[in-house]
């Protein structure tokens, strides 16, 4: 009966002690400390395995082997399989050795003791690390020793998981934080590269040219165009998703004030393989947008002739395929500078991959590319969100 209330004292004082620890250190250290003040042992080494390297590093002692607060003194590494702990490492078994002088495996740290019991910390059925006490006595440890350092080893196990876990999920949130701040300053940048003065200032300086031409019906139609694409912008640069409709609608004026602003220099057709009541079908906003602005800018910046860009969106199960083709006359580009507000062009995979890194495999985006001199083909596969 004492040694059931000692047991169970030894254990709510060894879980007690570790709560707090934040780090697998302080653990062990705790874990060896322990093992001495409240087991009345002489000696404790902490083990834990280094699988990359095949090696038993002591981590943590109490006793002989540290004289200093948290410091082992002349700490030794044991191949696995050699040794008591060696071997222990290696099968996961505890062990208690009442004469060390007849155990040819045996290896002497500091001084040879004549008893030695042996206990590996398990993590996820793999040995973590080893739990060695040593006495000079012959027969000193007894199954109470074992029966008690068995459930401090699950105990420290089963915290050291937690540290694991709480780092995991801290490291985690950090990188996902981090992607979300990279995936806000992109939209940012989308917009201000969607809404780059180029673009503003030559779409509004053709919808001058229709007013001073007195073409006011065409002036109209382009103005109510560009300032819908405004209204677009500013309703979706903070949300991650957008009906497919509205986007196609989007898509239709953007490049009419593109085609405008270039003077005519490219023609574009949208066709739709989709119903008009799918109106909830939902995808990742500011992709196909991206896309096109690095299509179109590259084309302009290539003096293309007779450019044409084809849309084709099917929608699927799971996901709508966007086809994207071009095509033009053979040119031969003279050699020139590009433009400075070009090189600010955001890259339309820089958001593919933010996006698909923060959300599931089954919900990513794929496409694939093909591209000649006259010539290209990109297909998009855009989860319905």
């Amino acid at each position: 009966m004492k040694d059931t209330i000692r047991f169970e004292d030894v254990l709510i004082s060894f879980s007690k002690s570790i709560l707090e620890k934040n780090n697998e250190e302080d653990v062990l250290w705790e874990l060896a400390k322990n093992c001495i003040s409240k087991l009345g042992f002489l000696d404790c080494v902490i083990y834990i395995v280094d699988y990359n390297n095949k090696t038993l590093i002591q981590k943590a002692a109490y006793g002989p082997k540290s004289p200093k607060e948290n410091n082992i003194y002349n700490p030794v590494k044991i191949v696995l399989g050699q040794g008591i702990s060696g071997n222990v490492a290696v099968t996961g078994v505890a062990e208690i050795n009442n004469d060390t002088s007849k155990n040819p495996n045996y290896i002497i740290d500091d001084q040879h003791r004549l008893s030695e019991i042996t206990v590996p910390i398990l993590i996820e059925d793999m040995v973590y690390g080893i739990i060695d006490c040593e006495h000079p006595s012959k027969n000193f440890f007894t199954q109470q020793h074992l029966t008690m350092l068995s459930a401090i080893a699950s105990f420290c196990s089963i915290k050291i998981n937690s540290i694991r876990a709480d780092k995991k999920l801290l490291k985690e949130q950090q990188v996902s934080f981090k992607i979300k701040q990279e995936l806000i300053e992109l939209k940012l940048k989308a917009f201000h590269s969607q809404m780059n003065p180029h673009f503003v200032f030559n779409t509004l300086n053709a919808i001058q040219y229709f007013i001073t031409s007195d073409h006011k019906k065409h002036a109209l139609d382009y103005l109510s165009t560009f300032s819908k694409l405004i209204r677009f912008y500013l309703k979706y640069i903070e949300k991650e998703t957008v009906h497919l409709v509205d986007e196609i609608d989007m898509l239709h004026g953007y490049l009419k004030c593109q085609k405008l602003r270039y003077e005519e220099q490219f023609d574009y057709h949208i066709a739709s393989g989709y119903q008009s009541q799918n109106t909830e079908v939902i995808i990742p906003s500011f992709i196909l947008q991206t896309l096109l602005e690095n299509i179109i800018e590259r084309a302009i910046y290539s003096q293309k002739k007779n450019y044409m860009l084809k849309l084709d969106f099917t929608i699927k199960k799971d996901n709508v395929l966007v086809d994207i083709s071009y095509t033009s006359d053979h040119v031969v580009a003279k050699t020139r500078a590009s433009p400075h507000y070009r090189k600010q062009f955001l890259k339309w995979k820089d958001q593919v991959r933010l996006f698909n890194t923060l959300t599931d495999t089954n919900k990513q985006i794929t496409f694939s590319c093909h591209s000649e001199a006259q010539n290209g083909n990109i297909a998009l596969n855009l989860p319905k969100l």
